[in-house]
């Protein structure tokens, strides 16, 4: 190759004299040239190798390039269900994570800023004494993108909530002891590694032919925990207002949005919808500011402008719905049942009863209002909770008065704390497509079935 070499730029030189002559007489030359061969005594077998070499270059740079487009451009999306069949009111995501990939059932949860999930030898605390742990564990070990966050890091120290300050050196793994508002908790080390995605295709669904890796994910390797919900899924995707969330992550590289739509609650387990980043499929017809606020991170805050029920403005003082007087609005795809502060509860539970008082009353926890639907079967009245810039979501009557055991239902909402947050449960969002637009500050929804 270094004889090639030398030949080739002796040739070139002696190219460039003999038309440095040509044009030596004062008349300009055409600039017209004679391609002679790089190396005369190469074989065709030589060329061929190296026709062969440069292919592949090409071939592997344009692959690379393609991905980032579809990366950078596309949207990809994960199939979401209801898990009622486990006997919770979650809603479960499939996830890929780790080099080679490992599957995993998640909780999708728009509370919560950690993605987690069980690593080897995970178990539940001696309190929750229920069944042993599950076959699907995370192995750190075992994947080639598995990367620990360092305890002194920045990331550890400002951004992973419940990070622990024991910190023997500054290059020991970043523990985390995370703590959830239903007194659940998780115990582990973080660190970084890939989800695979399945690029959207045009019709919106997720194409598994389409693969990408995202790079860079908050993980957490959960070591223990307590809690009924995760005894049937395998840990948290995080979808909350956070820098280290799934959500806001994914959502930065495809366009600034996520969207969810969720099936029935009480929906079987074959019935999937989708949790997908990058434009929603097809338009929403209702949107409303998105409140991005610090003092509600991670979760979404909504302004609620009024509450009707059967065509009547309830009355409900204004600071339930006000973030700075203490009060406002989330909505929780973690939060089963609708749960409203005390001013908001009282209004809304009165005017829905005093419609079904010819019903007979059921005592059923946790409930206040529950009646024997099999007496008659009277018409549920409409509630509208309207929103800040006109948007309305009128719930069909199945997701505020549900059904609570056979032939029960119950006014399906809880009485919050005042002062305190108001939260939009799964339930009162089911069979409603839900845009979060985290880079313009919209919350945009329509009504669907969801259903797949």
């Amino acid at each position: 190759m270094a004889v090639r070499g030398h030949l080739l730029s002796l040739l070139v030189l002696l190219a460039l004299a003999a038309a440095a002559a040509a044009g030596g007489g004062g008349t300009p030359s055409t600039g017209t040239g004679t391609l002679v061969p790089a190396a005369p005594g190469a074989s065709l077998s030589d060329r061929a190798r190296d026709d062969r070499h440069r292919h592949a270059y090409i071939r592997s740079t344009l692959a690379l390039r393609r991905r980032a487009a579809e990366v950078g451009a596309s949207a990809f999306a994960m199939p979401l269900s209801s898990g009622a069949y486990t006997g919770t009111g979650q809603y479960f995501v499939r996830f890929r994570v780790g080099t080679p990939a490992q599957p995993f059932v998640l909780v999708a949860d728009t509370g919560s800023d950690l993605t987690w999930v069980k690593c080897r030898g995970a178990a539940p605390s001696p309190a929750d004494a229920q069944p042993p742990p599950p076959a699907r564990v995370f192995r750190p070990a075992d994947s080639k993108s598995w990367a620990p966050i360092a305890c002194a890091s920045d990331t550890c120290t400002s951004y992973v909530p419940f990070s622990l300050a024991n910190c023997s050196s500054p290059a020991s793994p970043c523990a985390y002891d995370y703590r959830y508002k239903d007194g659940s908790a998780a115990r582990g080390v973080v660190g970084t590694d890939s989800a695979t995605i399945a690029l959207s295709s045009s019709s919106g669904g997720a194409d598994s032919s389409r693969r990408a890796k995202l790079q860079g994910v908050v993980l957490g390797c959960t070591a223990s925990y307590d809690g009924q919900s995760f005894q049937s899924s395998d840990g948290v995707l995080s979808l909350g207002n956070s820098n280290i969330s799934f959500a806001s992550r994914a959502a930065a590289r495809f366009g600034g949005r996520f969207s969810y739509c969720l099936v029935d609650h009480l929906a079987p387990r074959n019935a999937t919808s989708f949790l997908a980043f990058g434009p929603a499929p097809g338009p929403a017809t209702q949107r409303t500011p998105l409140l991005l606020d610090r003092r509600m991170s991670p979760f979404y805050a909504v302004t609620v402008d009024a509450v009707y029920v059967a065509g009547e403005a309830l009355d409900i003082p204004a600071d339930v719905w006000d973030v700075g007087s203490n009060g406002g609005a989330i909505l929780d795809s973690g939060t089963s049942l609708t749960i409203l502060a005390t001013p908001a509860y009282r209004a809304v539970v009165a005017a829905l009863s005093k419609r079904l008082a010819g019903l007979p009353r059921v005592a059923m926890d946790p409930f206040e209002y529950c009646y024997n639907w099999t007496a008659g079967a009277p018409e549920v009245p409409a509630l509208e909770v309207h929103f800040a810039g006109s948007a309305r979501l009128e719930p069909p009557a199945k997701s505020y008065v549900i059904d609570a055991a056979p032939g029960v239902r119950c006014i399906g909402v809880q009485e919050g704390a005042w002062p305190g947050v108001s939260v939009i449960g799964n339930i009162l969002q089911q069979e409603h497509l839900w845009e979060f637009d985290l880079r313009d500050r919209w919350l945009r929804f329509k009504h669907t079935r969801c259903a797949q």
